[in-house]
């Protein structure tokens, strides 16, 4: 019974092991299905409503989280200098809100008519997104770009090297990213670690 039990060892890692890369979500190279999501301004947003996009600048975001928060200027002027240009930044919100009351859809209405977004502001209703895409932080960046028909993941991390203190940065991860893929130029560093409060679900 002992030789049985080990015997199903390397089957019960191999399952474990499945699961976790399963649950990774994309990685770059890959490509992302679109999805169709409620936005503040009481539309549903897909990537393909952008039908002359180049790409999007995804940014799986909240109201609540300092570190979102902290780059919450930056993330606008990503959408300032990148969305006539090709690359608008489409922002989801991946956090239950029955956990965090602060990020609840009437909450995201108030921030982004207070701030001023000139971007969607998204909720992940029933959190099935982030999932697909493998985010686990706030903000969590996905870069894609339209490519032979698809949405290709181009870049995935963090937004820039210093989340404290915008005038310190020193490489502006997404920013080299999108201005590569406008000179049709590979993307200097495809991932960094995502800095930020995990994801409530």
């Amino acid at each position: 019974m002992k030789n049985l039990s080990y015997a199903f060892i390397p089957l019960i890692l191999i399952l474990l092991t499945s699961g976790i890369c399963s649950a990774q979500g994309y990685q770059v190279g890959d490509r992302a299905s679109d999805f169709a999501l409620p936005s503040v301004d009481g539309k549903t947003v897909s990537l393909a409503d952008y039908p002359l996009a180049k790409g999007f600048i995804v940014v799986f975001t909240c109201n609540t989280c300092p570190y979102a928060q902290a780059y919450e200027s930056r993330i606008m002027d990503l959408d300032q200098k990148f969305a006539s240009r090709g690359f608008p930044v489409i922002a989801i919100n991946p956090n239950n809100p029955k956990l965090q009351p602060g990020d609840s859809f009437q909450a995201m209405e108030k921030r982004a008519a207070s701030r001023g977004y000139s971007f969607p502001y998204l909720l992940d209703e029933g959190q099935e997104v982030y999932p697909r895409f493998g985010a686990t932080r706030t903000p969590h960046v996905f870069i894609l770009q339209r490519w032979e028909g698809a949405y290709v993941v181009r870049y995935i991390g963090t937004v820039d090297d210093n989340y404290q203190d915008a005038g310190a940065v020193k490489t502006p991860y997404v920013d080299q990213a999108v201005e590569a893929l406008l000179n049709g130029d590979p993307v200097p560093l495809e991932t960094t670690r995502a800095i930020g409060c995990s994801i409530k679900a």
